[in-house]
């Protein structure tokens, strides 16, 4: 199992995010976090991550315990291994949308990261857009500009947070496509996080949450 998360808890404050929930994920397998709004999906994917910490209970991803791994650690354990797709994008806003794509290829000591990064924007149908920042593009390009970096590593494990919510149903279809492609082509793992039945229906296997735990 690449993820084996048992008994999470999540209390933000004193309200209880995650109550309970247990998961196992295959390496290779696809699965999609269903749920609507509020019900947990994207502080799983955090807690999964390691960029929340579990409450309560165990989380182990590709062999390591996020539950005991301190800050620094668990962006080693990130680096080259998780790709994330966050809603919020996270893009610097100082550098270029291929800045942006390369610098975590080059932290990484990718040596080909410029020329790498290009072919991953290309891949979204952003070759035009190089030189732009983020202020210059859309909602949906940067979209796409963070759905490039997430997969430019080829990471073993990528998660997606609702990636096609800010693009058009072509685009999205088109963007779903390709995540599909990258995940079966090198057997990587790719969690979805989605309230679309239709995205969900894509994946192997469907887990639906609703106030904060498995349903």
């Amino acid at each position: 199992m690449v993820i084996d998360a048992r008994d999470v808890t999540l209390t933000l404050g004193h309200t209880p995010v995650l109550r309970g929930i247990s998961l196992r994920v295959a390496r290779g397998e696809s699965v999609a976090l269903l749920g609507s709004s509020g019900s947990g999906k994207s502080s799983l994917m955090a807690v999964l991550t390691g960029l929340e910490r579990a409450s309560g209970g165990s989380v182990v991803v590709d062999g390591l315990d996020f539950t005991t791994l301190g800050e620094d650690a668990l962006a080693r354990a990130r680096r080259g291994r998780i790709g994330i797709v966050l809603q919020a994008f996270h893009l610097l806003p100082t550098m270029t949308a291929r800045e942006n794509v390369a610098v975590p290829l080059e932290l990484a000591g990718q040596n080909d990261a410029w020329t790498r990064a290009a072919d991953e924007l290309a891949a979204v149908g952003l070759a035009h857009r190089l030189d732009h920042y983020p202020s210059q593009l859309s909602g949906g390009e940067q979209q796409r500009v963070a759905i490039a970096r997430a997969l430019a590593a080829r990471p073993p494990l990528v998660f997606a947070d609702e990636p096609t919510g800010n693009l058009d149903t072509a685009t999205g279809a088109a963007i779903m496509d390709l995540l599909f492609a990258r995940q079966a082509a090198p057997a990587a793992t790719l969690v979805v996080i989605t309230h679309d039945h239709a995205l969900a229906a894509r994946c192997d296997r469907v887990v639906t949450l609703a106030d904060g735990r498995v349903r």
